[in-house]
């Protein structure tokens, strides 16, 4: 395809001026860092000494960083916390951010969402990580936890341009919450994009969602081999849920836009040899795209900048973000006039 790089350029430069908000699981990730010291007596495991801890921002937490970065905190996030001291760590983390937080909802009964993961090294050796603890709540949300859900949406969408719904299927994005937040973006013309990883068919009527291709395989119920199979799986996504359009994630064989009347645009990646981890590129992606979006790009476009800025964080390791100045680095680079 034809892409007109000023066209693109012009749009990252407005990716700063919407204001967006994050539904989902919001969570985050307490990276525990050590030197190996010796072989304990008590088991045979490592003793580590410890030298760091890191926090970073996870699952639809990272979604908001990334809009952060890139629109200078113009963010909200609704989600659920506990009363634990993660809880705290994950406000702070918010608040380095510059994530506005005033929305979230306590709940005493629920465990703040919290992957840790303990990492040792010594002088001859790279960092490696050792375990990981996973801290959650599986039960649903009570009644007055989603009510409280409800309530925020009500006070917070109309003051936003866009809305990403970010499911881990954690339990934040209860059929009520999920139903709730399309209702009222259609009822004050908001933007709403859905990152979810299965039940794809709950998402009825937004604007757009952004499957992996794995995710979307499972949902159609085939592999997709080529790409016939993959326009059958677009138009199934597009019929099912009644998405005005559908951006599909493929790893290395880039992204695949779907629209109605079977348009079909197929886009490529930017540095295929350069990609050292895709860890929360996913969540870059969303934002991103969801950025454009609101910026009034079409969705090629927009998949285009959210391709471009998953090309740059990809490039890093962990949970990353990328900035307007680097986008449009990454284009000037990439992409011929």
């Amino acid at each position: 395809m034809k892409i007109d790089r000023n066209k693109l350029i012009e749009l990252v430069e407005n990716l700063g001026k919407s204001k967006i908000l994050v539904v989902g699981d919001l969570a985050i990730d307490e990276m525990v860092y050590g030197n190996t010291e010796r072989i304990s007596r008590e088991a045979p495991v490592l003793i580590l000494k410890h030298t760091h801890t890191k926090h970073i921002l996870g699952a639809a937490s990272n979604a908001a960083h990334n809009v952060s970065t890139i629109n200078n905190g113009k963010i909200s996030v609704i989600g659920v916390i506990g009363t634990d001291y993660q809880a705290e760590d994950l406000v702070n983390a918010f608040k380095e951010a510059n994530v506005d937080c005033k929305y979230l909802v306590e709940d005493s009964t629920r465990k703040t969402v919290t992957k840790t993961r303990i990492s040792g090294s010594c002088f001859q050796s790279i960092t490696q990580q050792i375990v990981r603890i996973d801290r959650q709540t599986d039960e649903p949300l009570s009644e007055e936890t989603e009510s409280k859900i409800i309530t925020n949406l009500e006070k917070a969408i109309p003051e936003h341009d866009a809305v990403i719904l970010s499911n881990y299927h954690i339990g934040t994005l209860t059929d009520n919450v999920i139903k709730k937040t399309i209702e009222l973006c259609k009822k004050y013309n908001k933007i709403v994009v859905v990152d979810a990883q299965k039940d794809l068919e709950k998402y009825q009527y937004v604007t757009s969602m952004t499957p992996n291709l794995p995710d979307t395989q499972k949902y159609v119920g085939f592999e997709v081999q080529n790409t016939e199979d993959l326009k059958l799986a677009g138009k199934k996504l597009l019929d099912d849920t009644n998405a005005e359009f559908v951006l599909v994630t493929c790893g290395s064989g880039g992204m695949a836009v779907f629209e109605k009347e079977d348009k079909f645009t197929k886009i490529p990646v930017f540095n295929k040899a350069e990609v050292f981890d895709v860890t929360g590129a996913g969540d870059t992606v969303t934002a991103v795209y969801t950025l454009a979006l609101a910026a009034g790009a079409e969705p090629v476009y927009a998949a285009i900048i959210g391709n471009i800025a998953a090309s740059i964080v990809v490039k890093q390791f962990g949970c990353a973000t990328t900035t307007i100045d680097e986008i449009k680095e990454m284009i000037e680079q990439r992409i011929n006039k």
